[in-house]
């Protein structure tokens, strides 16, 4: 096994709730502590159920961060920095802005930016904050070419490096959630209940498709955060009867236990980077139904590894799920695809491989 004695590196994240930039961070942090001086993660604002998936090797500091410009939360991370050596900053999402800070102060370390946003591209959004401070990132991880391409253009960051999401190795979990229904005519629908995943097109197509009727059960797996968003879901599972045919579990930690337990795996977002969750619906064998959004169409090829359909479009997922209810044959065959897909394209080693020569400065 080849260390890099010289890299000492910290995830830097805003939460730990179940998400996709968040699942990345631990999954990198898990990944680079066999190739790396030291792995460590550190969350700003807000613990969550992820830090129970968080490597035993890894290091890890909570900041309790209660506002943008925290002092006594950019002290702690300083002296965290310090004591560990720690020389390369990997930030997700926004927590570049607490990066930038600690930058200040500690000039000698690099600041990596890692980019999860699908809509950022289409986005209205000036970015003044983002495109200042990244005068002083040593790169950019994006997920997905368009987002590369627009961190190209619109920041002053030379190094920018299409990273795309992996599988993780890292598969220690307690098996805690059980979901209801028919073993065999399950759907699963793994994301948090907000814009713009869409939830309520899937609850309509479900509905009008009459699988409910055969026995099918759909499954939403995700964050609830009990707001008109949730509010409007559950008045339409009430309001057409359907309590006994969809389910809402809230935020799972458990996830490659309930997706066993699942045949098919939806996604039907509005916008996406690169979804984590269609590597985890692969690696699962799952037949899978993605909107064709962000990085989805280089994963779920129509009618080879999943079904790809518009997004926003009811009757197309409608079809969608009448197709994945009576071909079984296919279904298998498609999920296989898939899988070998996930494992030939997307391993762990080929990325995290990918992210230390990005460290190095040799991308």
């Amino acid at each position: 096994m080849n260390i890099n004695k010289k890299i000492r590196v910290v995830q830097l994240i805003d939460s730990l709730e179940p998400g996709g930039s968040e699942r990345m961070a631990v999954t990198i942090a898990n990944g680079l502590t066999e190739k790396v001086s030291f792995s460590g993660i550190v969350v700003t604002r807000l613990e969550g159920g992820l830090k129970n998936t968080i490597g035993k090797k890894v290091g890890y500091l909570f900041l309790n961060k209660k506002k943008a410009i925290d002092f006594s939360a950019l002290l702690r991370f300083r002296n965290y920095i310090q004591s560990n050596k720690v020389n390369t900053i990997h930030a997700h999402g926004s927590s570049y802005f607490f990066a930038i800070l600690l930058k200040i102060t500690l000039p000698s370390v690099q600041v990596f930016w890692h980019d999860h946003f699908g809509n950022r591209v289409k986005s209205n959004q000036q970015y003044y904050i983002l495109q200042l401070f990244s005068i002083l990132f040593s790169g950019v991880f994006t997920v997905n070419e368009s987002l590369k391409d627009w961190a190209q253009k619109k920041l002053w960051v030379k190094n920018v490096v299409f990273l795309s999401n992996f599988t993780s190795n890292f598969t220690e979990e307690k098996k805690e959630t059980f979901l209801k229904g028919d073993p065999d005519k399950r759907i699963v629908f793994l994301a948090n209940l907000h814009h713009p995943k869409n939830h309520i097109i899937a609850l309509q197509s479900f509905l009008s498709s009459q699988i409910a009727t055969q026995g099918w059960t759909l499954h939403l797996i995700g964050k609830d955060k009990n707001d008109s968003y949730s509010e409007e879901l559950k008045n339409f599972i009430q309001q057409n009867n359907l309590q006994e045919a969809v389910y809402i579990y809230g935020s799972c930690n458990d996830i490659q236990n309930i997706l066993k337990q699942a045949k098919i795996g939806i996604l039907v977002s509005s916008y996406e980077g690169f979804p984590v969750t269609l590597l985890e619906y692969g690696m699962a064998q799952l037949t899978v139904i993605s909107t064709n959004v962000g990085y989805c169409s280089s994963i779920i090829q129509n009618d080879t590894t999943g079904y790809l359909i518009a997004p926003d479009n009811i009757k197309q997922l409608e079809d969608a799920f009448r197709k994945v209810v009576n071909e079984s044959e296919k279904n298998a065959a498609l999920a296989h695809n898939l899988n070998t897909f996930v494992k030939d394209n997307f391993a762990q080693d080929k990325v995290i491989q990918k992210i230390i020569v990005a460290y190095q400065g040799k991308s």
